[in-house]
């Protein structure tokens, strides 16, 4: 592995631990990926991340649909959608899983977040959406994501968690940490009320001015 490749693989081990100590995960359950080149590099599966080395990291081919992994330990049992996502999205450089509180929440719910804050346009446009069910690792619970991902940048999964995608590693750990604090501004406006939603003209006319800002990463 070459110099970039290892930097790669430290930064996602270092992002892996940041999203526990900041409550955004608990233990193995979260996952993390990154495009490298023509391969992903994905967390293995159930391996605690102050254990994880950079030579535990999984590879695995994006151009084409397989199932084929190199390294010593398993990918992440949510490797497909992994997969999935950065097949899809050519913008996309990082996939950032994790069973954050608030979001999972609203998810056991089956509710999607709508435009309650004006940082929802970060995520492309003015809902959240709420990918059906399917049990992990499956490839019907990728089917789903792939269609509540369509124009965003993050979405909940049902009775399960929240996915996000960025232009880079820090910029969908970010997203993360963004779509938690939304989950949980949403969560606590339901118990006070019925929360006012701003307007789509509103999101989009945020989301024109956040270009400048670098804070979307797909025009919806």
């Amino acid at each position: 592995m070459d110099s970039e490749e290892l930097e790669l693989r430290r930064e996602i081990i270092a992002q892996c631990r940041w999203m526990n100590a900041n409550a955004l995960n608990q233990g193995t359950s979260g996952n993390i990926s990154a495009r490298c080149r023509d391969r992903m590099l994905i967390t293995p599966s159930a391996v605690p991340y102050d254990d994880m080395t950079p030579e535990m990291i999984a590879a695995m081919p994006l151009d084409r649909a397989t199932d084929e992994w190199q390294g010593p330990l398993k990918p992440s049992t949510e490797w497909r959608f992994h997969r999935d996502i950065l097949r899809a999205r050519p913008d996309g450089a990082a996939v950032v899983h994790t069973h954050a509180n608030y979001c999972t929440i609203l998810a056991i719910a089956r509710k999607s977040i709508p435009a309650i804050h004006y940082m929802i346009a970060a995520f492309g446009g003015p809902e959240i959406r709420c990918a059906p069910y399917a049990r992990y690792g499956t490839q019907a619970l990728s089917d789903n994501v792939l269609v509540a991902l369509e124009n965003r940048n993050g979405c909940l999964l049902a009775n399960h968690g929240m996915i996000t995608v960025g232009s880079s590693l820090p910029k969908a750990m970010w997203l993360a940490n963004e779509l938690e604090c939304l989950a949980r501004q949403y969560y606590h406006s339901l118990l006070i009320g019925t929360p006012f939603i701003l307007p789509d003209q509103e999101i989009a006319e945020v989301m024109e001015s956040f270009k400048s800002y670098g804070l979307q990463d797909k025009k919806d």
